[in-house]
């Protein structure tokens, strides 16, 4: 059962009923290759597609589109879909799910991937040795990354890119870039850490290739701040933006900062010398900011008045439901709250309350 609660503008709760489980998710969704990354909505896709069924658009934006899965579950729906994201990293993947519609990696890309006799950098390993992965794996590192960026295509590149990132999130214990040193306690026998990068790479692009499909829409991905992008108006906007936690911190460049180091080779993005796993500068957003986020939700919200607005929050944010209620009620006039409990696993320690939550979908129309 799915709790739904309707407010209606300057109203209080109107009424709170259950509808039935009915999921009817399109199965490309469910196969979408999941990244470790924090606050992955991969696994409320069902509940997602659910909530998304009850609302009539032809065209959706998602500005804050992470590692693509809700995206990628409009774009199987067959709506018309522009994904975007403020981090290079996420975007790269997007552009290679959510706008890609035709090209994979045949065996002449691959070939020219896995090419080690073309002269490469070494600055991978040189920055990173002792700190991440093993040696053999940052030369690898060095020579696909020089040999992405010779292929021709940029869908190509995307997906080559896409399937490098999660091979190295699968790689590397816990899923993030916060801890240097020696990682053989974290090996419990798993595959994931037996494999090295360059046995990953070979299976994520297999992967990824099947992720490839046309749903007869001209979808678009880019890499933008959601104040910043271009107001091209759809039928609907999901917005998943970062929050203010109660516990631990929101930094996504803080856990990932070395796949999005990676995905352009760290050209613009000086390094941190004095930190032990070499971070880059962090991106600000207003909605990690209790002083801020207020201000920020409104703006949004305003910013994409005329769509659809479906707001996906969780319990442990700042700020709470009610706040969030009242600021959107500025904008549309019927609010609906669909709630679900859910626990969070990439990228929380496993103390934090923040780990299990109500997860939130507010939907203002």
């Amino acid at each position: 059962m799915v709790p739904e609660r309707n407010y209606a503008a300057n109203s209080n709760v109107v009424s709170i009923k259950n509808r039935e489980d009915v999921y009817g998710i399109p199965e490309k969704a469910i196969r979408y290759p999941e990244m470790r990354y924090m606050g992955s909505k991969k696994r409320l896709l069902p509940w997602i597609n659910q909530v998304l069924d009850t609302l009539d658009f032809e065209s959706a934006m998602d500005p804050f589109c992470g590692t693509g899965s809700v995206a990628y579950l409009m774009k199987a729906m067959g709506r018309r879909v522009i994904a975007s994201d403020f981090l290079n990293f996420t975007s790269l993947v997007a552009r290679a799910t959510i706008e890609n519609s035709s090209i994979r990696l045949d065996g002449k890309a691959i070939r020219q991937l896995m090419n080690r006799t073309a002269d490469g950098h070494n600055f991978i390993e040189n920055t990173f040795s002792g700190i991440f992965y093993t040696r053999e794996d940052l030369k690898f590192l060095d020579s696909v990354s020089g040999n992405i960026r010779q292929l021709e295509n940029p869908y190509e590149q995307a997906l080559a890119f896409a399937a490098l990132f999660r091979s190295c999130l699968k790689r590397q214990p816990r899923g993030v870039f916060t801890v240097s040193g020696d990682l053989s306690r974290y090996d419990d026998g798993r595959r994931d850490l037996r494999l090295t990068l360059e046995e990953h790479f070979l299976e994520q692009i297999e992967v990824y290739n099947c992720s490839v499909f046309d749903n007869g829409r001209r979808n678009a991905a880019y890499r933008s701040d959601v104040f910043d992008a271009q107001k091209k108006h759809t039928d609907l906007v999901y917005l998943d933006p970062p929050y203010v936690p109660r516990s631990d911190d929101n930094c996504y460049v803080k856990r990932y900062h070395f796949i999005e180091g990676l995905s352009c080779y760290w050209q613009g993005l000086p390094i941190d010398w004095t930190t032990k796993v070499r971070k880059i500068e962090k991106k600000y957003t207003p909605f990690s900011y209790r002083r801020t986020a207020l201000d920020a939700f409104d703006r949004m919200f305003s910013r994409f008045s005329k769509s659809k607005i479906v707001l996906s929050y969780s319990s442990n944010g700042y700020p709470n439901l009610e706040e969030l209620i009242s600021l959107m009620q500025k904008y549309k006039k019927n609010i609906q709250v669909f709630e679900k409990p859910h626990r969070y696993h990439f990228g929380n320690h496993k103390k934090t309350k923040r780990s299990s939550a109500l997860e939130y979908l507010i939907v203002g129309t």
